[in-house]
């Protein structure tokens, strides 16, 4: 199975995938705990140049963004999934579709083209979109797309939200506005 945590920075998505993780973890499943981008040496040394270095184009970002992810699936994804493994992604996909394809106005389209291509065409059996009004959103870094100002997180907010209408029988909107045990609870009773 593999499952992904989609959400706006500050949303508690990285909380909701390490309980997961815990969770199938104590139940003495094989699981696999991953973040994007990184997670292979060059996916670690993309996520660096992303959120640590220059201004750059739309189109070059979603490019590293799936350059990244192509790795990650080559090299980590799909073996974890070939062998049995659960892999639980702290953002996939539908982070550049939210983040370049809406917010930064390439097109989902354009852009999910772009990443089945690169990934061959894995997708999550399911995603957990954390939707959390972004003043209520719990900034934890301050890395170059996290700088980006509030009318650019509103539009991040307003493409997940099309996320969860566009993909139903994969997206799996939540309320983040809950305490997180509580949260983790429906994303237990989701995946039963």
């Amino acid at each position: 199975m593999f499952v992904s945590f989609e959400g706006i920075d500050g949303s508690g998505k990285t909380t909701q995938a390490e309980l997961l993780v815990k969770r199938l973890a104590d139940e003495g499943r094989d699981v696999l705990a991953l973040r994007e981008p990184g997670g292979t040496e060059l996916g670690e040394r993309i996520r660096e140049l992303l959120l640590d270095g220059p201004a750059m184009s739309p189109w070059a970002e979603a490019s590293l963004f799936a350059a990244a992810r192509a790795e990650l699936v080559a090299e980590v994804i799909r073996p974890a999934i070939d062998r049995g493994a659960v892999v639980v992604c702290d953002r996939y996909v539908d982070s550049s579709l939210a983040y370049q394809g809406v917010a930064r106005g390439l097109g989902v389209e354009r852009v999910l083209e772009l990443n089945l291509a690169a990934t061959g065409g894995l997708l999550p059996d399911r995603t957990f979109v954390l939707l959390l009004a972004p003043k209520d959103a719990r900034r934890t870094t301050n890395d170059r797309i996290e700088r980006e100002d509030a009318e650019f997180v509103r539009r991040v907010d307003d493409g997940y939200r099309r996320l969860v209408t566009m993909f139903p029988e994969r997206c799996v909107a939540i309320d983040a506005s809950r305490a997180p045990d509580a949260i983790a609870e429906e994303v237990r009773r989701e995946l039963a």
